[in-house]
């Protein structure tokens, strides 16, 4: 009879300590061998992590823009005409709202759109869209380093405080997703400082 009591001790002792391990083995998977549960991937696609180089001309005052200029706050970028079809303003009005929702952390985000021709926005966009910096990136090498499925156009692109592209959402991005990753973005860049 002891023999029995004692089996089931040591079961029992076995299961508590399994039980009081398994955070630790789970976490040994999820961050050593990068297993990620289903329902935690980002919204955006992560892009292999590039500092970016190239430079473009500010419109708003003719001068010279280097990336330099907005490290220190995480950037939506987007790409497209200067002539901004329905799909561009779109895109616009996003990255605004997106940035507007992160209430109190908004000035640690840069709104950047990347002219790829030889448009200039009208002045009403500029007016309605105030505070994105608008850039004339047409043939600089800026525009050659943010890559695409099938369209820059198509992308709202992210990019580090430090300089570094890092993230694009998909064509028709969902909103509140995009202001999800962000807000998780701008929770984890507090964490380093």
């Amino acid at each position: 009879m002891s023999n029995e009591i004692a089996r089931k001790n040591r079961i029992k002792f076995l299961i508590m300590t399994l039980l009081m391990l398994s955070p630790v083995i789970a976490s040994y998977l999820f961050h050593v061998l990068e297993i990620r549960p289903e329902g935690t991937v980002n919204y955006g696609e992560l892009l292999e992590i590039k500092a970016l180089q190239g430079q473009a001309l500010n419109i708003e005052n003719n001068t010279i823009f280097r990336v330099r200029q907005i490290r220190g706050k995480w950037s939506l970028i987007t790409i497209d005409s200067g002539q901004c079809d329905e799909y561009c303003q779109k895109k616009l009005y996003q990255m605004r709202q997106v940035r507007l929702v992160q209430n109190t952390e908004k000035d640690r985000i840069e709104r950047v759109w990347l002219i790829d021709d030889y448009h200039l926005p009208n002045q009403n966009l500029k007016n309605e869209y105030e505070g994105t910096v608008m850039l004339s990136a047409k043939d600089s090498d800026l525009l050659s380093e943010f890559p695409a499925v099938l369209s820059q156009r198509d992308h709202i692109y992210v990019v580090d405080p430090m300089g570094n592209l890092m993230m694009r959402f998909p064509r028709d991005a969902n909103p509140t997703k995009i202001s999800k990753d962000l807000k998780h973005l701008l929770k984890l860049s507090h964490f380093e400082h």
